[in-house]
């Protein structure tokens, strides 16, 4: 412990130390995001630059494996003409609506099965039935009840993101310390109390890497979705590319999704951080 006489003889006050220390902290906690962002570069740095030579160089065929500048000039090329804002707005759009749909009613399911045991009985052998059956087998049956539309697109992403919040919810319900409810039965609270008050806190962790997994699983059907038959859309703007051997357009395609999935992820992992902040986890 730091004398306050011993710190006035130095020459420094103990109103001075502090925000030193603060500082200090600050600046540590800056160099280690900076060198967290530097080592999270530092593989795609090296994969693009022997990508970038071995296309060059003409080691492999341009035009099967084109090199990342032709790639990078492309994209420029259809920002500036607005062509790749046309297809990524109407993309974004759909996963949103058929993410909203699928994973709103995933929670409702998961949270109305693992509270009460007779609706398990009765919902749940039929959910785990049908999320063992894969959707490119279900595509047809969409394309011939709901036609080649927005609406067969939007319930096929749906139904892609129900199940992973439905599982994770359910999960997490049951997973809840069985003293809460106890203590929820003393207070008098009533289902719906318990289930906004306690329950949906308790199972927070498992909610939200159920919502990881829906959004991720949303994007992939988006993918079967749009090529499944689609006008517009980046999906569609793969599949023309592919047809017309434009390879270039084809890997902007699938660098967006990727781009496009990963920042929403990575959404989420911001609000997992400020929800979860209670939890005392290892950190690795």
């Amino acid at each position: 412990m730091s004398n306050p006489a011993t710190e006035a003889i130095k020459g420094v006050s103990p109103a001075a130390s502090k925000p030193a220390a603060a500082v200090r902290a600050a600046r540590m906690k800056g160099d280690f995001k900076g060198r967290k962002l530097l080592m999270g570069s530092l593989l795609p740095l090296i994969i693009i630059g022997s990508w970038q030579y071995v296309s060059g160089t003409g080691i492999v065929d341009a035009m099967m494996f084109p090199a990342p500048s032709s790639i990078i000039k492309e994209f420029y090329e259809m920002i500036v003409s607005g062509e790749l804002f046309r297809h990524l707005e109407i993309s974004v759009l759909r996963a949103f609506l058929g993410f909203l749909l699928g994973g709103s009613l995933g929670l409702l399911f998961g949270l109305t099965v693992g509270m009460f045991s007779k609706v398990e009985e009765i919902v749940d052998p039929t959910v785990q039935m049908i999320r063992t059956v894969p959707l490119l087998a279900i595509t047809p049956l969409f394309i011939l009840w709901f036609g080649f539309g927005e609406t067969s697109k939007i319930l096929l992403i749906a139904l892609g993101a129900f199940f992973p919040l439905y599982v994770n919810t359910f999960l997490g319900v049951r997973n809840v310390d069985s003293k809460l409810f106890d203590v929820a039965r003393v207070l008098e609270f009533k289902k719906v109390n318990q289930m906004i008050r306690l329950v949906l806190p308790a199972a927070m962790p498992n909610v939200l890497l159920g919502l990881r997994l829906s959004i991720s699983i949303a994007w992939l059907v988006l993918v079967v979705a749009e090529l499944m038959g689609a006008d517009r859309g980046i999906g569609y703007l793969i599949q023309d590319a592919r047809s017309f051997m434009r390879t270039e357009v084809v890997f902007i395609g699938i660098i967006l999704f990727a781009a496009v999935g990963k920042l929403t992820d990575s959404l989420v992992r911001v609000l997992e951080r400020r929800l979860l902040k209670w939890r005392d986890s290892y950190k690795g």
